[in-house]
């Protein structure tokens, strides 16, 4: 017997790939008795006239809104009013693509290896010059930082995943997702997870497919969200950042230090060790992957970090007078 699943698309303006992700979802053999929720948090680009014109046809399919926006609070609000009926909750994303046998495999893993969620490897894939080495940079050791739902490996149990599926009574028993989290809410609940004893699984068995940004400014606010979200997430459960987050987050006062330049020209050296790194990176990822969108994505590894690292410290300087209210409150 399949077990009972909702499935759960957070969108905002994604008229481009939601009818393709329902498409592909209702063909899901373990979606035959799913309920497909699509939470809008008011696009105004025709998204919610395309689930309308398929859950017409489709008695799976419902549009619920999403007023508070947010892909954390989309997912807690259909938890909320349809998670009592369901064993497992499987999150989707409209800016991805998924194989024929997603669902399948994943609820498979879960039973296999007893696990309380299921998390999966993702690959980034552009159309057109710019976003191909877009998804190049994402796809690089250089991009990602070698994290593990971004490389391929065999399954194993992690701390932190690209989330798909969960036990809806895990999710309802640490609270859901933390609704002001518009980042980084998915390590955020995975820490709560872990530390309230359940247990993640990453599958190497299928991954999806993600559509990353197509321009410079899109993905420098993109990531920039990312650096906030990761500080904020640190901040919340009094965390350390990890090694690499910590050198990441140093990129961009080392960067800063280049206004210094007038008094000493070793000001100038981290600087120039980045642009170094980005061509260097670039090459490496043009010569491995036989494209020439790898020189460039060299550099959009190098912009995904600064925005990251300038995001992280735009927290950190936001959040320390709410911490002294609070000290001396």
């Amino acid at each position: 017997m399949t077990p009972s699943l909702l499935i759960v698309i957070p969108t905002l303006n994604e008229a481009e790939h939601i009818a393709g992700v329902l498409a592909s979802v209702l063909a899901f053999p373990a979606a035959r008795d799913a309920l497909i929720v699509v939470a809008d948090g008011g696009s105004t680009d025709g998204t919610q006239a395309i689930v309308i014109r398929i859950a017409d046809e489709e008695p799976r399919v419902r549009l619920m809104d999403n007023p508070q926006r947010l892909q954390s609070a989309a997912v807690n609000r259909a938890v909320d009013q349809y998670g009592y009926d369901y064993e497992w909750l499987l999150r989707l994303d409209a800016h991805s693509a998924y194989p024929a046998d997603f669902a399948d495999v994943v609820l498979d893993e879960a039973r296999q290896h007893e696990a309380d969620s299921v998390v999966v490897s993702m690959v980034a894939k552009g159309d057109g010059f710019w976003q191909h080495a877009i998804a190049l940079a994402q796809n690089s050791r250089l991009g990602n930082g070698g994290s593990a739902h971004r490389l391929d490996g065999s399954g194993k149990w992690v701390d932190h995943g690209h989330h798909a599926l969960m036990r809806t009574a895990a999710f309802r028993a640490v609270g859901g997702y933390d609704p002001d989290f518009s980042h980084n809410e998915d390590a955020e609940l995975d820490h709560r997870l872990r530390g309230a004893g359940f247990r993640i699984w990453l599958t190497q068995r299928t991954r999806l497919t993600y559509f990353p940004r197509r321009t410079m400014s899109s993905l420098w606010r993109q990531y920039q969200a990312f650096g906030r979200g990761r500080r904020r997430n640190l901040t919340k459960h009094g965390m350390r950042p990890a090694t690499r987050q910590a050198v990441v987050a140093a990129l961009a006062p080392a960067l800063a230090c280049a206004v210094l330049v007038p008094f000493s020209g070793i000001f100038a050296l981290p600087l120039l060790c980045w642009v170094a790194g980005c061509l260097v990176g670039g090459l490496s990822i043009a010569l491995s992957e036989r494209h020439p969108a790898g020189l460039v994505a060299g550099f959009f590894a190098g912009i995904m970090h600064l925005a990251w690292s300038v995001g992280y410290w735009r927290e950190w300087i936001s959040a320390r007078p709410n911490k002294e209210r609070v000290r001396h409150a």
